[in-house]
């Protein structure tokens, strides 16, 4: 191996599969939960597929994603943004199944899929000693982080469907509060020294709820308090912006930690 070719492996091993948590990350999250609503409801209802097919269809698409990205020796952008629209696809159709299909109801659908997240978070911390993202390089590590990711956009799901229906708050005032939680937790980051890791893990399931609520503005009825917009329309939308998102700004890998 020459010394251009050190330099470039030494560069690489110092960063990790994701990317940066920074301003765009966080836009394009958001837009990938957004299109996980909308492209689920697509799949699920709009085609007529059913809860349980589509997550079939969506869970295959995702762990085919969680490979390649596995697999992948450094970070990619597409690749990476790939990989989360899938969690969120997933996300939407299993948490519709549960909570709609199988009865067990928005609430117990939030509280079973909160104590997965939780119980996650444990044993990846308990196994790796870390569940920072500048950790995410190993593949077992890599493992962990996207079965989390999974349960907080699936919880995320079946939160929004929680407080926009039966807690009565609609679309908007679900849009509202959770956006507020993230001004605070903003706030938290910016004013405090609040662990940069639990915002960061508050932050990613907020903003999968925000996604899901502002998703189901976009397509669902007027009488359900929506826009009534074509699902497929609105998919195409979401998925030209995340595009942009993607290849007009940088999206650099996250620095590992020492």
């Amino acid at each position: 191996m020459n010394t251009e070719q050190q330099s470039t492996t030494a560069q690489e091993e110092r960063f990790g599969k994701v990317p940066e948590v920074i301003l765009i990350f966080w836009i394009t999250k958001i837009l990938a939960t957004t299109l996980g609503e909308t492209g689920g409801d697509a799949v699920s209802m709009s085609m007529n597929l059913g809860y349980l097919v589509s997550t079939g269809i969506f869970a295959a698409i995702f762990a085919v994603a969680v490979l390649v990205q596995i697999q992948a020796k450094k970070f990619h952008p597409l690749i990476y943004w790939t990989t989360i629209v899938a969690t969120t696809t997933v996300g939407t159709t299993l948490a519709d199944f549960a909570d709609r299909s199988l009865g067990v109801g928005y609430a117990g659908g939030t509280a079973a899929l909160l104590l997965l997240l939780m119980a996650s978070l444990f044993l990846w911390h308990r196994t790796m000693g870390s569940i920072s993202v500048s950790s995410v390089s190993a593949p077992k590590a890599e493992m962990f982080y996207w079965i989390t990711i999974m349960f907080s956009q699936t919880l995320g799901t079946a939160l929004g469907d929680w407080t926009a229906d039966d807690a009565g708050l609609g679309y908007a005032g679900s849009a509202l509060v959770f956006g507020g939680l993230l001004a605070v937790i903003a706030a938290l980051y910016y004013l405090t020294k609040t662990s940069r890791t639990a915002l960061f893990w508050a932050a990613f399931v907020l903003t999968r709820p925000l996604g899901a609520v502002v998703g189901d503005f976009l397509d669902k009825p007027h009488d359900k308090g929506g826009l009534a917009l074509d699902r497929f329309s609105a998919s195409a939308t979401l998925l030209a912006l995340i595009l942009v998102c993607i290849f007009a700004f940088s999206h650099k890998p996250a620095k590992r930690g020492h």
